[in-house]
């Protein structure tokens, strides 16, 4: 169980961004100055490139820097978290 939660975590952004992506691509274009940024915020920080995308049409100000900030968290926890657990094993 715990492995399937940890597959779609990676694997769910990602997804998610494709999927988003192919039905609503004024928004990427929008949100983004280039397909080059959009593919590497997919690769290496999906949590923080849906957030981005997500607030991005009325311009990120106020509380949307909190979810902005909550996603980057997320993808810092899911690049430590395989090193802390090979340290506590």
């Amino acid at each position: 169980m715990c492995c399937l939660f940890a597959v779609m975590a990676v694997i769910g952004p990602r997804f998610a961004i494709i999927v988003w992506w192919i039905f609503d691509q004024a928004r990427w274009q929008a949100a983004f100055s280039s397909f080059w940024v959009a593919f590497i915020g997919w690769l290496a920080v999906p949590w923080t490139t849906l957030a981005y995308a997500l607030v991005f049409p009325g311009g990120v100000q106020g509380f949307d820097w909190v979810v902005v900030v909550l996603a980057v968290l997320a993808d810092l926890s899911s690049w430590s978290g395989g090193s802390m657990h090979r340290r506590w094993r």
